[in-house]
């Protein structure tokens, strides 16, 4: 069975463009990484748990914002990896990306150092207009863009 992960596509208008709100993962991997790295803020669900419910947790853990709706629901979409994402697009104008506060995880670094160190689920976020989003997102979270701009004009 495939994992799952649910998450929200917050957007907003800013003028005559649409933008959307990304996240850059944290941690050793990533730090040098940007296009093709950014993601919705997202997390694993286990099987019985509300999806949705699930997204909202993700969002507030990585972001540290509650997000109250309204949610509409984007076609799940499977990454290269396998992992079924299914997300929610959601109006979110005041959201300020330069405030964020994620939670962490602990990771041996170096490489068998026998070190221990914390990092930040989540290390920056930022507001992208759909054109930028395409090169900053991963892969196999574009059909969520494309998406979206079908959804909102």
């Amino acid at each position: 069975m495939p994992k799952t992960s649910a998450g929200l596509l917050a957007y907003r208008r800013s003028g005559l463009h649409l933008e959307v709100f990304l996240v850059h993962p944290g941690g050793p991997f990533w730090a040098k990484k940007d296009a093709g790295a950014w993601s919705i803020p997202k997390g694993e669900f286990t099987d019985g748990e509300d999806p949705l419910t699930a997204a909202q947790r993700e969002f507030h853990e990585e972001t540290s914002f509650a997000i109250a709706g309204p949610f509409t629901p984007l076609t799940p979409v499977k990454q290269p990896g396998g992992k079924i994402v299914h997300a929610w697009f959601v109006p979110a104008p005041d959201l300020d990306a330069s405030a964020i506060r994620s939670n962490t995880f602990s990771l041996e670094w170096p490489p068998r150092s026998g070190k221990t160190r914390e990092f930040p689920e989540v290390d920056r976020a930022a507001w992208f207009d759909l054109a930028t989003a395409q090169k900053k997102i991963l892969t196999g979270q574009l059909p969520l863009l494309e998406e979206l701009r079908g959804k909102l004009p």
